[in-house]
């Protein structure tokens, strides 16, 4: 369930004023920006912004991105921006860093497929090359087979399961794990290809058959970019939910506060699901997770945050 409260009934041009007068006089009133934007849907917003255009003739991410500053900026930014949009943002500035792939393994493997398609075109659009392009450029090996492999796949999407084909592919996924650096081909094969539900009826074969989750065998202190790219890889498939509480803990837990991973989350599911992320939250912390984002972050970035999940500081 999503943790946005918004208005039925709500007036574009009526949005747009108000958004213009809090950037008038003296200071920005960030205030107006939190109530009105915070409490908008995607649809919504994407009215205010044309509505904005003809009013004012002026581009309202390029103003918002001129008045306010920091985490407060980014995550406005960011949710502003229609869904596929932001998610190939949020693509190009991982390969480029070089240091993010759960961020590609996300959008690929948590989207429908319907969406993943969506997410390559804005791609396409924004960068003037494709996301798989760029990927393959900046990645080489096993690493490149798999994101390639999960950004160009296209799911079924039904509840069929073939118990014998999972009976078979969780002991292909254990022989590939069993030794880190033997082939992993095969492994790559099945989690590119296979629907999810067919996925998560092998991993829970695995479970039966090998006492224990395929994905505590993968990563460890050694482990390389493709390994945790695989690692990322079952967990969100299995569970986005427990997936996604994982990153916001670890967001939270580092020593400074990991603001971009807190924010993609917040940001991404607030339409979506993340009711039921911090549902997940709560039961394996016994901590709102209102409460945890609120000790660890502030002011204006802070007020936002909480609005998107639906509590007002």
């Amino acid at each position: 369930m999503a943790t946005l409260i918004a208005p039925s009934n709500h007036s574009p041009q009526e949005d747009a004023e108000a958004l213009r007068k809090s950037f008038e006089g003296w200071g920005t009133d960030e205030n107006t920006i939190i109530a009105i934007l915070g409490h908008r849907t995607v649809h919504q917003r994407q009215q205010i912004r044309r509505a904005y255009e003809e009013i004012y003739q002026e581009d309202l991410v390029k103003r918002l991105e001129s008045e306010i500053k920091g985490d407060f900026e980014k995550a406005v930014y960011r949710w502003i921006l229609e869904p596929a949009d932001r998610d190939a943002i949020l693509a190009n500035v991982a390969i480029k860093s070089g240091k993010n792939y759960n961020v590609i393994v996300e959008i690929a493997t948590i989207n429908s497929p319907e969406e993943l398609l969506a997410v390559r075109r804005a791609y396409l659009h924004r960068y003037k090359h494709s996301l798989e392009e760029d990927l393959a450029a900046h990645t080489t090996g096993p690493l490149r087979q798999l994101l390639v492999g999960l950004v160009t796949s296209f799911r079924y999407v039904g509840d069929e399961i073939n118990p014998k084909l999972a009976q078979n592919e969780a002991e292909i996924l254990h022989d590939a794990v069993k030794e880190k650096k033997s082939s992993y081909e095969e492994a790559i094969r099945v989690l590119t290809t296979r629907s999810k539900t067919q996925l998560v009826a092998t991993f829970n074969r695995y479970r039966e058959i090998h006492g224990g989750s395929i994905s505590k065998k993968l990563v460890d202190e050694g482990s390389d970019d493709f390994e945790k790219a695989l690692h990322t890889t079952i967990r969100s498939i299995n569970d986005h939910f427990k997936y996604y509480e994982k990153v916001v803990r670890n967001a939270i837990k580092k020593v400074g506060t990991d603001e971009d991973a807190l924010t993609r989350v917040v940001v991404s599911r607030a339409e979506k699901d993340l009711k039921t992320v911090s549902e997940v939250y709560y039961k394996r912390n016994s901590v709102l997770l209102e409460h945890a984002i609120a000790k660890e972050i502030s002011g204006d970035y802070k007020k936002f945050l909480l609005t998107l999940l639906g509590k007002e500081d």
